[in-house]
């Protein structure tokens, strides 16, 4: 992996694919032995979440179902603080156990408002798994039931996330460099 230029800004090396592969696999041997019972809805936020729900889908070894929602917060590298749904839920979710499937959970900001949408829906059981955690910018206080990989406050792309819509098909994650 080699430094790269998307737009404005330059990135750096940070998460290679094999490691994001092996959290992923750990978070799966977690989510079997709480979830082979259950036939859980995997509800995926879009847009930076699909590669990691894709690779998590295939690898899990137990009946589950997916669907995708779409909330929107970042304008170029910053939280804009302005949670917008732009795709909401088609089908009901009452009574089923529901694991929220996030790229990242940095600030909590977004997640807050996506737990806000979904608080009068009548899950059974809701849980949240994301692949990335920044524990240093976290400010919000709900519970975070799967965790690929904590990391530190930088802003990063690859592997789903983007900048400005950019570099999302990268298989590995970048971190910008200051």
């Amino acid at each position: 992996m080699a430094t790269i230029q998307v737009l404005d800004k330059v990135f750096e090396p940070y998460i290679s694919h094999e490691k994001i592969i092996d959290a992923i696999e750990k978070m799966v041997v977690k989510l079997e032995h709480d979830m082979a019972d259950e036939n859980p809805l995997f509800l995926v936020i879009l847009n930076g979440a699909f590669m990691f729900a894709g690779d998590l889908f295939k690898m899990l070894h137990f009946p589950a179902e997916i669907s995708f929602i779409k909330f929107v917060s970042y304008s170029g590298t910053q939280t804009t603080g302005n949670v917008r749904q732009l795709i909401g839920l088609d089908e009901s979710i009452e009574g089923r156990t529901v694991v929220l499937v996030e790229d990242i959970v940095d600030t909590g900001i977004s997640m807050e408002k996506v737990l806000e949408y979904l608080s009068d829906k009548k899950v059974k059981d809701l849980r949240i798994a994301t692949l990335l955690f920044k524990p240093n910018s976290y400010q919000k206080h709900f519970k975070i039931d799967y965790i690929g990989l904590e990391i530190p406050n930088d802003f990063i792309i690859g592997y789903g996330l983007d900048y400005n819509g950019q570099a999302r098909n990268l298989k590995d994650i970048y971190k910008i460099v200051q």
